[in-house]
This record gives C-alpha cells, structure tokens and sequence, in this order.
C-alpha cells in the first residue's frame, strides 16, 4: 500500500516534496531576487527620500529665510513711512509757522504802510492849514497895509507924518539892537 500511497501522490494530487514544486523553487527565486534587489533599492528609496528630505529642508529654510527677509523690508517700510510722515508733519507745521510769520509780518507791513500815509496825510493836512493860515495872514497884513496907507492919507497931514517919521528914525537903533 505504500507505493501505492506514494504512487498516488506522484500522479499531481499531492505533492511529492516542497523541493520537488515548481511554485517552491518561483517562490525562492523571487525571494532571492528581491533579497539581491531589495539593497539597491532601499539604498536608491533611501537616497531618493533624503534628497527630497533635504530640499524640503531646504525649502523651508529658503521660506523661512525670505519670511525673515520680508519682514525685515516691512519693518523697513514702516519704519521709513513712519519718517516720512513726520517729515511730512515737520514740513506742514513749518508751513503753517512760515505762513503764520508771513502774514504777521504782512499785517505789520500794511499797518506801518497805513500808519505812514496817514501821518503823510496828516502832515499834507497841517502843511496846507499853515500855507493857508499864512496865506490868510499874508492877506489881512496886505488888507491891514492898503487899509492903514488908505487911512494915513486920508487923516495925516504933512506935519503929522513927518512927526511920525523923525520918531520912527529915533526909534530904529533901539529896535535893530
């Protein structure tokens, strides 16, 4: 019964040994090739992984570093807006004082103008009242003069006059001295 046991199994229904299988010895060979395989190619994945590992890493620090960069420049940017603006502040309120000074010295200049035309004025005034106050003066001694020779020859006679005219004479050095 035994070789008829084994005779059976030879026959394809049960296998003989695992040595003796086809699918065994696949099984080992593709075993074995990935085994050989498996080295180069960990090597070649691992490789692979820590070159993009390492541009990752790289990226990120190129982030980083122009995040830093950018931030850097912001800072800068404020920093110089916010000069900007007191410089812009400093050159209106320096406007306005200039402004401020202009007109305060234009105010002035207006009101010494004025001052000066009217004391111009004033004096035209007062110079036209003395002119004709002398004027009028130089009229009524002219007036006083016809008026007094008038009545001199119509009142003096010629004894009169010439009493008059011997005591102006004796008068005259007392009034020149």
């Amino acid at each position: 019964m035994i070789p008829n046991a084994y005779a059976s199994t030879t026959s394809g229904i049960l296998p003989q040994t695992i040595f003796a299988s086809p699918a065994f010895w696949v099984a080992i060979a593709f075993v074995i090739f990935v085994l050989i395989c498996a080295k180069p190619i960990w090597k070649f994945t691992v490789k692979a992984l820590d070159s993009k590992i390492s541009e990752i890493e790289a990226s990120i620090e190129e982030a980083t570093n122009l995040r830093d960069e950018a931030q850097d420049l912001l800072a800068g940017y404020k920093r110089k807006l916010a000069d900007a603006e007191q410089q812009a502040e400093a050159i209106v309120n320096e406007a306005r004082k200039e402004a401020l000074a202009l007109k305060t010295r234009m105010t002035n200049d207006l009101e010494a103008s004025l001052d000066r035309r009217e004391k111009l004025a004033i004096d035209r005034i007062a110079q036209a009242e003395n002119d004709a106050t002398a004027e009028v003066k130089a009229m009524t001694a002219d007036i006083a003069l016809t008026a007094t020779r008038q009545l001199l020859i119509e009142n003096i006679n010629d004894k009169k006059a010439d009493d008059l005219i011997n005591s102006s004479i004796e008068d005259l050095p007392k009034k020149l001295n």
